[in-house]
């Protein structure tokens, strides 16, 4: 399993970002892919998840109204979409997919919070928004 970022960059604060997860090797659909932004001396938290087979999305309240998840099941890719960006959001940004299935009582916000099941990361990709 593999999963590849891409699109960030250095932006302004006010501006809009595009990061995509491209997942590759996976032999079921229904797994969640999460964002996991991470600043020097933060822990990854995750701000974001889809759920690839239906679309179903969780939001951190720091990012809600201003980033949004989606996925191409076509694709197998994940994408988020970041606009009105502050500096406060400058992290790496690190996409991660469960490796295991959650139990079925967990909900979407549940599974987005719950790190343990997160088994595959990306590399990350650097988000850097200047004042």
């Amino acid at each position: 399993v593999q999963l590849v970022e891409s699109g960030g960059g250095l932006v302004q604060s006010g501006d809009s970002l595009r990061l995509s997860c491209a997942a590759s090797g996976f032999t079921w659909d229904y797994y969640v892919i999460g964002w996991f932004p991470q600043a020097p001396g933060n822990e990854r938290a995750a701000v974001s998840c889809v759920k690839m087979t239906d679309g179903s999305t969780h939001y951190a309240d720091s990012v809600k109204g201003r980033f949004t998840v989606s996925s191409d099941r076509t694709k197998n890719t994940a994408y988020l979409e970041m606009s009105n960006l502050k500096t406060e959001d400058t992290a790496i940004y690190y996409c991660a997919a469960e490796s295991r299935r959650p139990p079925s009582w967990m909900n979407m916000d549940e599974r987005c919070k719950t790190v343990e099941y997160m088994g595959y990361w990306g590399k990350g990709s650097q988000v850097t928004v200047s004042s």
